[in-house]
């Protein structure tokens, strides 16, 4: 697939093995939300509730360590080799945003 990833369009082709690795994580993430409202719905105990909370952001943050993953190798890299070495700069404002 061709990768359009580029400052301009911020768009890119995913490969159907990263399109399906991914949504498939955010399938259980929102599976996980709806078991939270219904906990809520349900008067779960508080910190039941929390370790849940607990398990999405969890879950929240190894989809954004995969996404980030696949940014670099594909994203980064062929911006790099291009010459377009924004990228970097972008990548740096990205992670300094992660890392609030």
């Amino acid at each position: 697939m061709e990768n359009n990833c580029n400052c301009c369009h911020k768009t890119k082709m995913r490969s159907e093995e990263e399109y399906k690795a991914l949504v498939n994580r955010l399938n259980r993430i929102e599976g996980q939300i709806r078991g939270i409202r219904g906990m809520v719905e349900k008067n779960a105990y508080c910190t039941d509730i929390i370790i849940q909370v607990s398990a999405v952001n969890a879950a929240l943050n190894a989809f954004n360590k995969e996404l980030l993953a696949n940014h670099i190798k594909t994203c980064v890299a062929d911006d790099i080799k291009a010459g377009k070495t924004e990228t970097v700069d972008d990548l740096l404002s990205t992670l300094q945003k992660l890392m609030k």
